[in-house]
């Protein structure tokens, strides 16, 4: 995480994607990741993982399908940013970006 110091000295942690995004990005790479896993690479509890896959889940980012014992996950490239900065875009370029085997896969 980014070590920035604020005007008063004291260290403060930061990076530009939410926790959201990180787990967006997290199960692109990886569709059949345990919720586990993906808790342990985004440095959440997997309770805060649980409820982010949830609120994705709800607005329509992605869809989940019982395979088995396990879940397997299924990202709509399609689906728009919700800050009205990014409204115009889709997640399917930032998913592109960071997982470039992605565009290969929605091609």
């Amino acid at each position: 995480m980014a070590n920035t110091t604020g005007s008063a000295g004291s260290a403060r942690n930061w990076t530009f994607l939410t926790n959201h995004g990180h787990v967006l990005l997290a199960i692109a790479r990886n569709p059949t990741a345990r919720l586990r896993d993906v808790a342990e690479e985004v440095g959440v509890t997997e309770r805060a993982a649980q409820a982010i896959v949830t609120d994705l889940e709800s607005g329509g980012y992605l869809r989940r399908t019982r395979v088995g014992r396990r879940n397997e996950y299924t990202i709509d490239p399609s689906g728009h940013f919700r800050h009205p900065a990014e409204a115009d875009r889709q997640v399917g370029a930032l998913l592109a970006l960071f997982t470039p085997d992605h565009a290969d896969r929605d091609a």
